[in-house]
């Protein structure tokens, strides 16, 4: 039986192909069957953003949503029934520039060339949100847009020591501090006549409208290949009890590395990204209920309604077309050490739901992860959702990690502490820790050293010590195991003095004054 077909739109034409496996990335299709040379592998893990491309999907309202991803590492199939666009889909039929591009060539945005692509189509999905194309952005909004990673070394940033990121030379002789460029563009990019924008945004609606009814996948019925997309809960879990070895898929920014890194093959994959249940975040008294296949654009926009001072912590995590593609649940069952939600989610007393054809069960995410990369969850189960208790009125959050360039890079040490503060004294104590063990680890000794005691610096001192000493590290490529050790209590010591009166803190210096 051969795979399913693949249906979706390029630009603005209704592409159908046949016989794509299940396992090949976008980026293979668009290169390989269409002949696409506008988009690139660069790094093939979704860091440069030579592969960038848009998705534009019909929501539950009729209204399309664009959204910048790295195609490298996405696998093909999950784009069925959406439209995709690359840098050689958004100028007009008569060769003129697309805002975003125009932008690019007035500002000296464009570097090398070949990661080029990323900072275009990331400026183009940016136009295209609500307000864009004729209100300019602010520049933290056109910053924030733009692929974060795999830009050269240029001027004051090698002076800085930091990657030139987001940047490239305005023009020779014209230093300009580098968070700005190519922002300028994205400010650059605006103004486009609404008239236009709504016929092309209902052009693309329409040749949608051409696919398959539903958008799914027809689903191809051998038990060795097939792509499959369930839309509920109860068809995934049936789907999950009959097919026990299917790759459970969601956004695939680590399964994507598999593919390209590792070289692996999947004959059997579950998108989990359509299932209603699985996409919803919810309050429920006084829990936060964050579905397993919410992006973590949304599932960190909830955690920091509530806490805002995540806020800085969570924008470290990746790159925006990681954010929008990467699920939560995904990090989590993943049962990476190096995962940067799962500290944060254990300091938070964080419950896993898991769920099968047998019904439900709940489980304390320190309790699910057994060895490295080995987790509590059964052969027929998923993870459905992640339930976050709400902050209490005495609850102390601080949430850190080191890493060799501030953003965008995977942690040698990941450090979150809960604690709740009443009357100056540590009522209780959770710590979470990610670097530092086979599995994210809580930190229970560590705890003990601080519930009960006053909140004092000498206190922090005595605890810092205590967590040095608590885990056994291993030395890597990233780090030692004696760095690690020091940091980690470093990172707790840290925690205290910044949340101080008048302590400087990453949300509150900017980008020119970041070491």
């Amino acid at each position: 039986m051969s795979p399913p077909v693949l249906r979706f739109v390029l630009g603005r034409q209704p592409q159908t192909l046949a016989n794509v496996p299940p396992d090949r990335t976008l980026l293979n299709v668009l290169r390989d069957y269409l002949h696409c040379t506008a988009v690139k592998e660069g790094c093939a893990s979704g860091d440069c953003g030579a592969c960038t491309v848009a998705l534009a999907e019909r929501g539950s309202d009729g209204q399309l949503s664009y959204r910048a991803i790295n195609s490298c590492i996405r696998l093909a199939h999950s784009v069925q029934g959406m439209a995709v666009f690359t840098a050689a889909d958004i100028a007009g039929a008569d060769g003129t520039l697309h805002p975003a591009q125009r932008a690019m060539v007035e500002c000296h945005g464009s570097q090398c060339g070949f990661c080029t692509p990323g900072f275009v189509m990331s400026l183009f999905v940016l136009h295209r949100q609500p307000g864009g194309g004729h209100v300019a952005p602010t520049l933290p909004a056109a910053r924030g847009s733009l692929p974060p990673r795999g830009w050269p070394r240029l001027g004051a940033a090698r002076r800085r020591g930091r990657l030139a990121r987001r940047g490239a030379a305005r023009a020779v002789g014209q230093p300009v501090p580098l968070h700005r460029l190519p922002a300028d563009s994205g400010r650059r990019a605006d103004h486009a006549p609404l008239a236009r924008r709504a016929a092309g945004r209902s052009g693309v609606a329409s040749k949608l409208e051409l696919l398959a009814p539903d958008g799914r996948a027809p689903e191809a019925d051998s038990a060795e290949n097939f792509y499959a997309t369930p839309r509920t809960l109860a068809e995934l879990l049936a789907l999950r009890a009959a097919h026990p070895r299917a790759l459970l898929a969601a956004g695939t920014t680590d399964v994507g590395l598999w593919v390209t890194k590792q070289h692996q093959r999947f004959a059997q994959i579950i998108d989990l990204t359509r299932v209603a249940e699985l996409r919803r975040i919810e309050r429920a008294g006084d829990t936060l209920r964050i579905g397993a296949a919410a992006t973590l654009v949304d599932a960190f926009a909830a955690l920091a309604q509530d806490r805002p001072q995540l806020a800085p912590f969570l924008d470290r995590f990746a790159g925006l077309p990681v954010r929008v593609s990467g699920t939560l649940g995904g990090n989590v069952a993943n049962g990476s050490p190096i995962g940067d939600s799962m500290p944060l989610l254990i300091a938070l007393g964080a419950t896993l739901v898991l769920a099968s054809t047998r019904g439900e069960r709940s489980l304390p995410i320190a309790d699910f992860y057994l060895a490295y990369r080995k987790t509590a969850l059964a052969p027929d189960e998923v993870l459905a959702r992640i339930d976050v208790p709400l902050p209490t009125p005495h609850e102390w959050l601080r949430a850190d990690k080191i890493s060799k360039r501030l953003e965008d890079d995977i942690s040698a040490v990941c450090l979150a502490v809960a604690l709740q503060i009443d009357g100056g004294v540590i009522r209780s104590a959770r710590i979470g820790a990610g670097g530092v063990a086979a599995v994210p680890a809580r930190a229970i000794q560590t705890e003990a050293a601080l519930a009960g005691k006053p909140a004092t610096q000498a206190v922090f001192d005595a605890a810092a010590t205590v967590l040095a000493a608590e885990f056994e590290p291993i030395s890597d490529m990233r780090a030692s195991s004696a760095y690690r050790r020091t940091v980690l209590g470093n990172l707790l010591r840290r925690a205290w003095a910044q949340s101080q009166p008048g302590a400087a803190t990453l949300a509150t210096l900017q980008p020119e004054t970041l070491p």
